[in-house]
């Protein structure tokens, strides 16, 4: 059996294995093996990202992006990982909507773009509701595979010292025992949050995703780059944020 690695050891991989991929990809477009206009070179990149700083285009960026992130990624949390447990603990409830779920679940967040115009405009709440629409299934199906995995014993010994109640079973049995599972759904939807904003941006809504079709409409490659790598920035930023989170909620597990 394997030895598992201990965490620096992985950090120091994980960056190795950064800087060959950077090196090898230098390497590719300054031979000619990869085409400079279509592929730009990892040493254009932070002149390009220094002006977008100087232009003030980045942190503006940013800060629209995050605008309607947050807020999408807190109400398709919220909705999604709420909805998920009162489907799993109410059969009835699960039940009706089991079809409306199989029937709206296929639908991609980027098929709603139409409708988030027509409803909201070319505004920020356009992206909300693309990107919230897009996080809620992932914490839905989370929270609702979360509690349908909760053994049935645990509702008999909860009845058995006075927690028979709705409210009793929900948070003396299904919450705590549901948490990791929806803790994980919560992760997960942090990335596919982050993956919908250009989605959201489309139409016209200021933000990363707008930039990136600014630039791209102007074959200003290196711009998009910069603007891909800030999106993988900041969902780190995020993810690390998050662990303090998760940890602080599940500071019982051993």
């Amino acid at each position: 059996m394997s030895r598992k690695l201990s965490a620096s050891v992985r950090l120091g991989l994980g960056l190795s294995g950064l800087v060959l991929f950077f090196g090898l990809w230098e390497a590719a477009v300054q031979s000619g093996l990869l085409p400079s206009g279509m592929v730009p070179a990892p040493s254009a990149l932070g002149p390009a990202w220094l002006d977008e700083v100087r232009g003030g285009f980045w942190q503006q960026a940013i800060l629209d992006s995050l605008n309607h992130y947050l807020l999408g990624l807190f109400i398709g949390s919220v909705l999604g990982a709420g909805l998920g447990i009162l489907c799993g603990m109410l059969d009835l409830l699960d039940g009706l909507l089991e079809g409306i779920v199989r029937l709206l679940r296929p639908v991609p967040g980027l098929a709603w773009v139409p409708f988030a115009i027509l409803w909201f405009g070319l505004s920020t709440a356009g992206a909300t509701f693309v990107i919230a629409i897009s996080v809620f299934w992932i914490n839905f199906y989370a929270a609702h595979s979360a509690v349908k995995s909760v053994d049935p014993e645990l509702y008999e010994l909860a009845s058995a010292f006075g927690h028979g109640s709705f409210v009793g079973r929900l948070f003396k049995i299904v919450l705590p025992a549901s948490a990791p599972g929806i803790m994980a759904g919560l992760r997960t939807g942090l990335g596919q949050g982050w993956m919908s904003v250009v989605a959201a941006e489309l139409f016209g809504v200021p933000g990363i995703g707008a930039r990136m079709m600014q630039a791209s409409s102007l074959l200003a490659t290196d711009v998009v780059v910069v603007y891909m790598l800030t999106m993988a920035m900041l969902y780190a930023i995020t993810d690390f944020l998050f662990g303090f989170v998760r940890k602080w909620v599940l500071r019982w597990q051993p």
